[in-house]
């Protein structure tokens, strides 16, 4: 993957050189290979690349004229579908000359214009830049697994992989007001989609596209998720089911340098590696586990079961060189500040801080890594699409704990944010863009709005976990299940036949039967591991603590500190966990700690 950054200055008033260069130097974990500007009197370009393909030829910024126009584009992702597209454009003359899929992505917008979009298939979030016309054109992939964030201050139009790189242009000033702390502590660590927290900073959201001059500013959506009859049989179901993972994983095995697979035991990451080490000779597989986990591991309702005999079964399997990565509690510990400022934002505490460390010694092995995100959002995977205590509120399902949360602020802090309505707007305004079908049962009609919010919600924190923290270190992680093609058929299979034998994933599992031993076939979800050392809670209770203590911790003006000394004293204040199945009282703690170190590590200004 890359890192692209940006300034169109549409009045051509100012040389942007030194901010772009602050802008570009800020993503180099994104692209420590090459580094490439385009300047012109009114564009300021820059792109950091990470080689995976055609290391002579994809250079960026990449320039291409036609006819009187010249495009130069500044792309970070993948393309999985870059020689059928190539095909296409020879056979309307243009003269591919790599096999580069940044050409051919910069040559399709040329031939086909914005309409270039729903031919692709694959992760990306890319600017090209249109002259004589001063145009420019942002994109992202559908599913929104690849980042782009932009900013407007006066005649200019800013952009970039992540928040830090727009901040760093000297720009935009790290201000946060009230809708932001809204997001943090209401919303996060997820965000509302299109939304930086910082102020003057937005997202494209997923499946989007902006088009900007210097009169006009256009963003449409140019993909969205349809309710269609679905006309297959269950065996048809599975055979297709089957047919496009198959596929999916199968395109994004491509890759000139060295690809491993992420392998926790459990059913998504297995398919991937039993499916990729069929293709690949020596396949590295990798797990993560933590120190004196197997003496302190406690089954839950989230958590049935640790991973440790399943990963040893698959990789027996798959004859795979397996790696497990063992984190020691301090070090997770330690990682939560710089996890916070890989994501630029407070994140999933120590699940993000486990992740960072995990790709760090991938990152030793290979350059390119293939997980299993988007699964459980679009086969049903997690708990809450199969509890109907869970899936019948009318709330988000991961996150229903707004009234702790709120009462952690400090009184006033939001202004006329009433905390209750602010998280129901953004729940209803999901549900109602939910597409439906007047025949759907009123089961299948709540399962599409399950569905609808989780792939605009918990996906969304999960896929920005997943890209900066492996983009921190240099690692590509590629989500086949992120296909669009799966994601759009998943969409419309029947809840009875996507939840096949009573089971989450049941359709999926049937589809694989087969593919893997039957123990991984049957095992029952179980999430991303966390410690369970109880280390880690007295050191982040410890470091809140001496947090709270200083008087100069810039948590201490937005925060309510007595409810914050009554968690440190063990009031179950939150009854649930704060956030997806992982976040319980030690991860309370630890987000309270990374939303500390934010305000100070980006001085950010409480307006």
């Amino acid at each position: 993957m890359c890192g692209i950054a940006g300034i169109i200055d549409f009045a051509g008033t100012a040389d942007h050189a030194s901010q772009l260069e602050r802008m570009i130097e800020s993503l180099n974990h994104r692209g420590p290979d090459e580094q490439g500007t385009y300047i012109t009197h009114e564009a300021f370009l820059a792109h950091k690349r990470l080689v995976v393909i055609d290391q002579e030829n994809g250079k960026q910024p990449m320039t291409r004229c036609a006819g009187e126009k010249k495009y130069t584009i500044c792309y970070n992702g993948e393309l999985y579908n870059t020689k059928e597209i190539a095909n296409e454009l020879r056979a309307y003359g243009y003269a591919i000359t790599s096999h580069s899929d940044t050409e051919v992505l910069l040559y399709s917008y040329i031939c086909f214009g914005e309409a270039c979009l729903e031919r692709l298939n694959g992760i990306f979030a890319f600017a090209i830049y249109e002259e004589p016309e001063n145009k420019l054109f942002l994109a992202r992939d559908r599913i929104g697994v690849k980042p782009l964030f932009y900013a407007q201050r006066g005649s200019c139009m800013l952009f970039a992989s992540e928040i830090k790189a727009l901040l760093a242009s000297g720009m935009i000033p790290a201000e946060v007001d009230r809708y932001g702390l809204a997001e943090v502590f209401l919303i996060g660590p997820g965000r509302t989609e299109g939304n930086g927290v910082f102020r003057h900073i937005d997202e494209i959201k997923p499946g989007c596209c902006l088009t900007c001059t210097a009169h006009m500013l256009r963003q449409r959506r140019y993909w969205a998720l349809c309710a269609r009859p679905h006309e297959h049989t269950e065996a048809q179901t599975v055979e297709t089911v089957r047919e496009l993972v198959y596929d999916s994983i199968s395109r994004q095995l491509i890759s000139d340098v060295p690809v491993c697979t992420f392998l926790s035991g459990g059913l998504d990451s297995s398919i991937i590696t039993a499916i990729a080490a069929a293709q690949k000779s020596s396949l590295h597989s990798f797990s993560v586990n933590y120190t004196d986990n197997d003496k302190y591991f406690k089954a839950s309702y989230f958590q049935p079961n640790s991973d440790d005999t399943f990963i040893g079964i698959m990789s027996r399997f798959c004859c795979s060189t397996h790696h497990v990565v063992t984190l020691g509690i301090p070090e997770l510990t330690n990682a939560l500040l710089p996890a916070t400022e890989a994501r630029d934002l407070p994140g999933m505490a120590d699940v993000d801080s486990s992740l960072l460390l995990f790709c760090a010694e991938i990152k030793k092995h290979a350059t390119v890594a293939l997980s299993g995100e988007c699964a459980d959002e679009i086969f049903g995977g997690y708990p809450w699409y199969h509890d109907k205590n869970i899936y019948s509120r009318e709330e988000f399902p991961w996150s229903r704990s707004t009234q702790a949360r709120a009462e952690m602020l400090k009184k006033g802090i939001l202004g006329n944010i009433d905390p209750h309505q602010y998280v129901m707007e953004r729940y209803l305004q999901t549900i109602s863009d939910t597409p439906k079908l007047p025949g759907d049962s009123p089961l299948d009609a709540r399962m599409r709005e399950m569905f609808m919010l989780n792939i605009h919600w918990f996906m969304q924190t999960l896929l920005d976990r997943k890209d900066r923290m492996s983009m921190a270190n240099a690692l590509e992680v590629r989500v086949p299940f992120c296909d669009h093609r799966i994601v759009e058929y998943a969409f419309n299979i029947p809840w009875a036949m996507k939840a096949k034998n009573g089971r989450e994933k049941g359709i999926l599992r049937t589809a694989v039967k087969g593919l893997l031993p039957q123990e991984i076939v049957e095992r029952k979800k179980s999430p991303y591991p966390k410690t369970h050392h109880p280390l880690y809670l007295q050191l982040v209770r410890c470091e809140l603590a001496g947090i709270m203590r200083d008087k100069s911790s810039p948590l201490l003006e937005i925060i309510h500190p007595q409810t914050i000394e009554e968690l440190l004293e063990g009031k179950e204040i939150f009854t649930l966990p704060m956030y997806g199945q992982l976040m319980t009282q030690p991860q309370v703690f630890a987000y309270l700690i990374q939303i500390n170190y934010w305000l100070k590590q980006k001085n950010i200004n409480i307006l």
